[in-house]
């Protein structure tokens, strides 16, 4: 399938990457043009727009940061739809609220551009392994079209429902992933701070109904104090202010959710916001005083 490529950062560039390697043609252009370059050395076409890339694709796929972005890729000048041939379904994989999923999608289909909302969980690693979980919104007949792009970037694939049911089951599993790290940062630290053995807490708590995949995961990196980013603190920031966002225009109460993205607000106030969420521990570490020879490293 001939597909573009939009936005290479972090999460997108193995992503396209894995695109090519199941024998997807793909036509890739990012704002910087270093992003681009591992994309181009794998056979990547070389595009100068985001039209440019739509005008050689079936489908348009983009990874980027917020709604303003996918917004000016999808509509803007040169976007998207400037470059769109008869058919092309664009697919938005960033992490946006689903009213702007939904605003962007009606827009789209004005210039007769189907869109589906595909948000995904399982951070770099799982972009990496194509082991992704990818969340869709939109018309069923395009998702079916796009799936084998999906599979071949991810291991669990739904459509969830109409255009912004993608975003709205991201933002639920952000909910539970933020509160998650909160969580396990918390009694991670409790145990640490009462004189025992973290590592022993957790391994005994693997095997109750405490049992989670972020104890599993986060728990250990935690322990290692590994926080090189797999996913930024600022970007779950930004993911828990749509959540609240969206809660205040349902008006929901979400007081975990609240609490949580605080904490997130906290991180990046505290400079922690390019490390990963699992740094929520150094957060707390901070908040009790310290942790002689650990906090700050």
């Amino acid at each position: 399938m001939e597909v573009g490529f939009i936005g290479l950062g972090l999460m997108g560039r193995p992503m396209a990457l894995n695109l090519i390697r199941a024998g997807h043609r793909v036509h890739v252009w990012s704002r910087r043009r270093e992003s681009m370059q591992p994309l181009l050395d794998a056979g990547a076409g070389d595009c100068a727009s985001a039209a440019d890339a739509a005008s050689r694709a079936e489908v348009v796929i983009s990874m980027v940061a917020d709604a303003p972005d996918v917004e000016q890729v999808a509509l803007g000048p040169q976007g998207v739809a400037d470059g769109a041939r008869p058919g092309l379904i664009f697919v938005d994989m960033s992490t946006i609220a689903p009213a702007a999923a939904q605003a962007i999608a009606a827009r789209l289909q004005e210039r007769d551009i189907a869109m589906l909302d595909a948000p995904v969980s399982g951070g770099e690693v799982g972009a990496i392994n194509a082991t992704l979980t990818i969340m869709v919104g939109g018309d069923a007949a395009a998702f079916e079209r796009v799936k084998p792009l999906f599979e071949a970037m991810g291991k669990t694939v739904s459509l969830i429902g109409a255009s912004g049911a993608g975003q709205v089951a991201k933002a639920c599993n952000q909910i539970l992933t933020g509160v998650g790290v909160a969580a396990v940062a918390e009694a991670m630290n409790f145990a640490h701070r009462s004189g025992v053995d973290a590592a022993k807490v957790r391994e005994a708590l693997l095997g109750g109904f405490a049992y989670s995949r972020i104890l599993e995961n986060h728990g250990q990196r935690m322990l290692d104090r590994n926080f090189k980013p797999g996913f930024k603190a600022w970007m779950h920031q930004k993911d828990m202010r749509i959540v609240m966002e969206e809660a205040h225009r349902l008006g929901l109460a979400l007081p975990s959710a609240a609490a949580t993205a605080q904490m997130f607000n906290a991180m990046v106030g505290s400079g922690l916001g390019d490390d990963d969420s699992v740094a929520m521990l150094k957060l707390l570490e901070r908040m009790s005083g310290g942790e002689t020879g650990q906090e700050g490293k």
